[in-house]
């Protein structure tokens, strides 16, 4: 699914935003949004990191509203690709995951914001705004804790997660492996070898103390559906 919507110069000053998410539901959602916002527009939609990187291309918006979870991509590997080949496109993240889990992650992939999808879809429009100003927005929760860990620094165990100490590739491993995905998929959509997602496994096995790929699997899709 790739739509666009070509520029119109009487609304040159208006924010125009992609929307990136492999669910229709969500996509008109955002779409509906974008069209009672006197400052937005609604520059097109895809379902894919492909479909979303050829439309970048050819419609140029000012914002891309990116999903984590996507059918051919991981989305930060998206939201890099973005900021590498159009680093004046402005990235927010929308999705299901917690914040806890994907928000510092996404932004030190680039992006100026997280917002997650059980959040008011003001929260997209000001996030949309900040990220058009160059300004990150994160939940007030999300944002002290970030603060924090710099203050403090990253020893302070309280403010800390296990999958903390996984890499974005090993954690899109461990996420991707708690959708009920097998070793061939990922490797698939996140364009690796079978040996090299094996690696990652194995990396997040031994990182989170699991002596077993089946231990790791089960807590795999417990941290998932507990995230989501």
């Amino acid at each position: 699914m790739l739509t666009m919507r070509a520029p119109s110069s009487p609304k040159a000053d208006k924010i125009r935003v992609l929307i990136v998410d492999d669910h229709p539901a969500i996509r008109e959602a955002l779409a509906d949004t974008l069209s009672t916002k006197m400052d937005m527009e609604f520059a097109g939609e895809a379902a894919s990191a492909g479909e979303a990187l050829s439309l970048i291309e050819k419609v140029r918006p000012d914002v891309a509203v990116v999903d984590i979870s996507l059918k051919d991509a991981h989305g930060l590997d998206l939201v890099q690709n973005v900021r590498i080949q159009f680093p004046d496109v402005q990235v927010v993240v929308f999705s299901m995951y917690d914040e806890s889990a994907y928000a510092e992650r996404a932004i030190r992939a680039g992006a100026l914001g997280y917002v997650m999808k059980n959040a008011p879809t003001q929260s997209v429009v000001e996030a949309l705004r900040c990220a058009i100003r160059g300004e990150v927005y994160l939940s007030r929760q999300m944002a002290s804790r970030i603060l924090t860990k710099v203050v403090r620094g990253r020893s302070t165990q309280t403010l800390r997660f296990s999958v903390d100490d996984l890499t974005d590739r090993e954690m899109a491993v461990f996420q991707m492996l708690g959708q009920g995905h097998g070793v061939d998929e990922i490797a698939d959509r996140l364009s690796l070898s079978r040996k090299t997602v094996e690696t990652y496994r194995r990396r997040a096995k031994e990182k989170l103390g699991f002596d077993s790929v089946s231990e790791l699997l089960q807590h795999a899709i417990h941290w998932t559906s507990g995230h989501a």
